[in-house]
């Protein structure tokens, strides 16, 4: 199949796909979701994901219809009914169903899956960034679908001709970009957000810490502004299909360029990390 939706049970290509109109993301957007990437029919960091899927879950209350397992064993099957192994795998949960009520309804959640066509991206091409004021809530922690301000960050960057869009709250503190999160290195050391309830713990970010430790690079989690980000010797992005993106432009100046070899040190040893994974 060249794509496959899943919901409760019944499996499809997309456009076959349909949901009842009293499923509870019509109304509130009720749920929560997350998604990697695959290749050769591997499931990248699988287990890192699920784990936060159902972190994201419990945090909402949510009760899910499957256990981890089940669900690691669902989303492999589905990856093997595609046409090719090189895959984006999406799953989300939403309350259930009913009668529109701000109300939680009794009983599990809906299950949801999509798989389409997708490869990582290796990085080797500089992305530019713009800045936005950050209006989002205040569980950012936690992976919803309540994603609006993202949404519309996203469409300023495009607009703008740019490739993401850097999020920053009262006092100029960097959160994170529209989908995904942003670091910066200066003097040697990563410095990223702290994992609080203004940004999502990302595998990408997750990902990056580890690396980093593991080359004897030094990390600080901790906040940082828009000031420090534009004097930063380079400005770095990650998500879970974009490993490890340099950016060499800022709200139209030129950025970073100046730890050249510790980046592609860097992007190099995470690449090599998700193509032995997934060999």
């Amino acid at each position: 199949m060249k794509t496959l939706g899943y919901y409760n049970g019944k499996f499809g290509e997309l456009e076959e796909m349909s949901i009842p109109m009293n499923d509870r993301v019509c109304w509130f957007g009720d749920g929560v979701y997350d998604a990697g990437p695959c290749r050769n029919y591997k499931i990248f960091a699988i287990d890192e994901h699920i784990d936060r899927f159902f972190n994201s879950a419990g945090l909402l209350d949510i009760e899910m219809p499957v256990t981890k397992q089940e669900l690691k064993e669902l989303l492999q099957e589905m990856v093997q009914k595609m046409d090719t192994g090189d895959l984006f795998v999406y799953y989300q949960v939403t309350r259930g169903t009913g009668i529109r009520n701000h109300v939680f309804p009794e009983g599990k959640a809906n299950l949801w899956i999509m798989l389409k066509p997708d490869t990582v991206d290796a990085g080797d091409k500089p992305i530019k960034l713009i800045t936005t004021p950050d209006t989002r809530f205040f569980h950012c922690n936690i992976k919803t679908l309540n994603l609006i301000p993202s949404v519309m960050a996203a469409e300023k960057a495009k607009k703008a001709g740019a490739d993401e869009t850097v999020l920053y709250r009262p006092g100029k503190r960097v959160t994170e970009c529209a989908h995904s999160n942003c670091h910066i290195i200066k003097d040697g050391k990563l410095i990223t957000a702290p994992t609080d309830n203004l940004i999502l713990p990302g595998i990408g970010r997750a990902h990056l810490i580890r690396m980093c430790k593991k080359l004897e690079i030094p990390v600080s989690e901790t906040p940082y502004t828009l000031e420090e980000m534009f004097a930063a010797d380079e400005i770095l992005v990650t998500s879970s299909s974009k490993l490890c993106l340099c950016a060499d432009e800022l709200d139209g100046k030129p950025v970073g360029g100046k730890a050249t070899e510790l980046v592609n040190k860097l992007r190099q040893a995470l690449l090599k990390e998700y193509m032995d994974a997934t060999e």
